[in-house]
């Protein structure tokens, strides 16, 4: 069934467990995520951001909207990372039933203003919203360390949360966008996270999850994360079993070489999904 994000995530705050937030690049790899989060009763929000909007079309938004349909799980889908009110609005006009404002990188008080008319224009057509406050860093497999990290302020997550409405908040506790070096480990502010959970009063959401370690998401979601975003680490599984199974030079037909390589993604994504505590948790809804 197709629900809001404010919906979904609600449950998963009240119930101490997070919702799998996947990007999804391609037609393939939605069907295969609808199927694995179907075979484990789990919740699942489909993320595409502008980037990947651009590249499937919009056209692609009512294949989507019809598999959440006919899931006998909930499904959100939200425009992930959002940079303006314009990309916000094409989303809500697609069908998108979530929307991210990421107006991170602007002083408080524009990001304040960004979002709250953001909040103002989906929740008139009852589409919600996600914030974010601080800045998560970028690195990637070549980088031997991560840029761009300022943490959240718990004083200033409290305020902002006040003044714009949202419906879900970003928060920035140590991790990156990308996948790390095998040099580098992050650490999770949790510490952090206990303070912003106690003070933001609404669902957390913790991007840049790929690659962390197991237990420190673990630990992420016993205290207060209500949604993780995970893009690389699927991404990544997909696409080198691909690169694997296009050895085999006679293989032509995409229906041949997605069906080898997707469950390399599905056996990635349940691990995220068992990972979250979401697994088996579809029966809340």
């Amino acid at each position: 069934m197709l629900v809001s994000g404010a919906g979904i995530l609600e449950v998963a705050r009240e119930n101490s467990f997070a919702v799998p937030a996947f990007n999804v690049s391609d037609y393939a790899m939605l069907k295969g995520l609808m199927e694995v989060a179907q075979e484990a009763e789990a919740p699942l929000i489909v993320a595409i951001h502008p980037d990947e909007l651009e590249h499937v079309g919009a056209q692609f938004l009512p294949a989507a909207i019809a598999w959440a349909h006919g899931a006998s799980i909930p499904v959100a889908i939200h425009l992930d990372h959002g940079a303006t009110l314009d990309q916000v609005l094409v989303a809500i006009r697609a069908g998108f039933t979530s929307v991210m404002l990421d107006a991170s990188l602007r002083p408080f008080a524009q990001n304040v203003a960004a979002t709250r008319q953001a909040v103002r224009v989906a929740h008139a057509v009852g589409v919600c919203v996600e914030g974010e406050l601080g800045t998560i860093g970028v690195l990637d497999e070549r980088a031997s360390s991560a840029s761009g990290i300022v943490c959240t302020d718990p004083d200033d997550a409290e305020r902002f949360v006040a003044q714009t409405g949202v419906d879900s908040l970003a928060v920035a506790i140590g991790t990156s966008h990308g996948l790390y070096p095998a040099s580098m480990r992050p650490r999770l502010r949790i510490d952090l996270l206990d303070e912003l959970a106690d003070r933001a009063g609404v669902p957390l959401v913790l991007h840049g999850g790929s690659g962390n370690p197991d237990a420190e998401i673990a630990r992420a979601v016993a205290h207060g994360m209500s949604k993780i975003n995970i893009s690389s680490d699927i991404k990544a599984a997909y696409y080198r079993r691909m690169r694997e199974v296009l050895a085999d030079q006679s293989l032509r037909e995409p229906g041949e070489i997605q069906s080898l390589a997707l469950p390399a993604m599905k056996r990635t994504a349940l691990h995220k999904i068992r990972l979250f505590g979401a697994e088996g948790r579809a029966g809340l809804y």
